[in-house]
């Protein structure tokens, strides 16, 4: 898989996307949880785009990555969101 990081998708930005898949991976800090309303509103975009939005903390990062890496595998086997759902 490729996947870029940063990436500009209408007014957000991705931490990081691979676009074969359209899946973005979020990598989510402790000031998430205060951001939580924003945070919706930018995952209903994207998902409205046609990616799938998946949210990671990063001390689970840190803790689990194999778990994060199976994640990430298993959702490039779904089959992908589209814009009729």
């Amino acid at each position: 898989m490729k996947w870029k990081r940063q990436v500009p998708l209408g007014p957000y930005f991705a931490d990081f996307a691979c676009f074969e898949h359209r899946l973005i991976a979020e990598l989510d800090g402790g000031q998430h949880h205060e951001r939580a309303e924003f945070d919706g509103r930018r995952t209903r975009y994207l998902e409205n785009a046609g990616w799938r939005v998946l949210r990671f903390r990063n001390g689970w990062v840190f803790r689990n990555l194999d778990g994060v890496c199976r994640a990430i595998l298993e959702a490039t086997h779904r089959r992908p969101l589209t814009r009729d759902r």
